[in-house]
C-alpha cells in the first residue's frame, strides 16, 4: 500500500533531500575544521588536502592521516550508531524520551564494560578495539533491553509511556551498581574504567574506525531493510497490524538491532549522552516530517559528535574537554526543554 500525498508529498521529498544535502555539505565542513585544527598546529585547508593525498611533508601527514583523521572518522561513526539507535527506539516507543541514554541501555552497556576494565584486565585505551569491553558491552545492553522490555510488556503489547518509565527505574539501578564497582575497585582500574565512563574520542585510531564501521555494516542493512515496518510503527498499534506488520516481532528485532547499536557506540567512546536523544528529534524538524526520518537522523548524529569533539579539543586548548562532558553540557538543557514541551502539548 503506498499512500500519495499530491502536491505536499512532493514538496516534503524535497525538504528532506535538502535537509540531508546541508547535513553532508555542514559535516564535511566540520571535518575539513576537525584536520585543521589541533593541539600541535593550525593547518591550512590546502595543506591538510595535500597531506591526505600524500603530497605533504611527512610531519603533516602524520598529523592528519595518523593523529586527526581517525579521531574523525570515529565520531563520524559513533554518532551515526547512537543517533540510528535513539531514533529506532523514539520511534518504535512512540515517545521522544525513549534514548538509549536515559532509559538504561547505555548504563547497562557501562555495566558490562566496566566489568570487563574491571574484571577482565582490559584497559580503557582499549576500549572499542576488540576483546572485552565490546562483549562485555553488547552483554550487558542486551540484558538491560530484555529487561526493559519485559517489565514493561502489559496486555499484549508496549506503550512508550510505560517503556519510558521501567527505563528510567532500570537506568537508577545500574547507575547505583556501576558506582558501587568502582568503589569496590582499587584506584587505578577505576581511573581507567572513570576514563570510559565520561566518554571520549581521544586516542582513537583506525583500529577503532575498522571496528565501529564492520559493526554497522552488519547492523545498519537491517533496519533499512525493516524501513516499512518503522515507519509504521509509529502509528497507532491497530493501523500498523491493519497495513501487514506483525507488529510485535517487528519491534523486538528494530529494539534488538538498537541495542546492539548503541552498545558498539557506546564501547568504542564510552557513555556519551545527548546524541541519541537529540540527533532524531532535531532531524525530524530538519526533514519537515511527522515521522523521524532514519538517514537525516544518521547524519545528524554525526555532525553533533564532530562539532562536540572540535569544540572539546579547542575550546581551552592545550587542555582537552572530553566529549562527553561537552555532549552533556548541551543535552541537560536540550532535556529540561523537551521536557517542558512535551508536557506542554499533552504527551508528558
Amino acid at each position: 500500500m503506498r499512500l500519495s500525498l499530491g502536491p505536499f508529498g512532493i514538496l516534503i521529498r524535497v525538504r528532506v533531500v535538502l535537509a540531508n544535502s546541508a547535513l553532508l555539505s555542514v559535516g564535511f565542513a566540520v571535518l575539513v575544521t576537525s584536520l585543521c585544527l589541533g593541539t600541535y598546529s593550525n593547518l591550512p585547508v590546502d595543506q591538510v588536502l595535500g597531506a591526505l593525498f600524500g603530497f605533504g611533508p611527512d610531519d603533516q601527514e602524520l598529523v592528519v592521516r595518523e593523529l586527526r583523521l581517525p579521531r574523525a572518522l570515529t565520531a563520524i561513526l559513533v554518532g551515526v550508531a547512537f543517533a540510528l539507535a535513539g531514533a529506532v527506539f523514539q520511534a518504535v516507543t512512540r515517545n521522544p524520551l525513549a534514548s538509549p541514554d536515559l532509559i538504561g541501555i547505555s548504563a547497562g552497556a557501562g555495566t558490562g564494560a566496566i566489568s570487563a576494565i574491571l574484571f577482565g584486565g582490559v584497559t580503557a585505551a582499549g576500549a572499542g578495539t576488540y576483546g572485552g569491553v565490546p562483549f562485555g558491552a553488547l552483554c550487558g545492553a542486551l540484558a538491560t533491553a530484555g529487561a526493559i522490555y519485559v517489565f514493561a510488556y502489559r496486555g499484549g503489547t508496549i506503550t512508550g509511556y510505560r517503556f519510558v518509565l521501567v527505563g528510567l527505574a532500570v537506568q537508577g539501578a545500574l547507575v547505583a551498581l556501576n558506582r558501587w564497582l568502582l568503589a569496590k575497585a582499587d584506584i587505578d582500574e577505576a581511573g581507567r574504567a572513570m576514563v570510559w565512563l565520561t566518554g571520549s574520542l581521544n586516542g582513537r585510531d583506525y583500529t577503532h574506525v575498522k571496528w565501529v564501521g564492520f559493526a554497522l555494516l552488519l547492523l545498519v542493512p537491517p533496519v533499512l531493510a525493516l524501513g516499512r515496518a518503522y515507519q509504521l510503527l509509529q502509528f497507532d498499534d491497530d493501523t500498523a497490524r491493519g497495513l501487514g506488520i506483525r507488529i510485535g516481532r517487528a519491534r523486538i528485532v528494530l529494539l534488538v538491532l538498537a541495542t546492539c547499536l548503541a552498545a558498539v557506540a557506546c564501547a568504542s567512546a564510552g557513555l556519551i549522552g545527548f546524541i541519541a536523544l537529540g540527533a532524531p528529534q532535531i532531524a525530524r524538524r530538519l526533514a519537515g516530517r511527522a515521522e523521524i526520518p532514519l538517514v537525516a537522523s544518521a547524519l545528524t548524529g554525526a555532525v553533533l559528535l564532530l562539532v562536540a569533539d572540535l569544540i572539546g579539543r579547542t575550546l581551552f586548548s592545550p587542555t582537552e574537554l572530553p566529549v562527553g562532558i561537552v555532549t552533556g553540557a548541551v543535552g541537560a538543557p536540550y532535556l529540561m526543554w523537551m521536557l517542558v514541551r512535551t508536557n506542554r502539548v499533552g504527551a508528558g
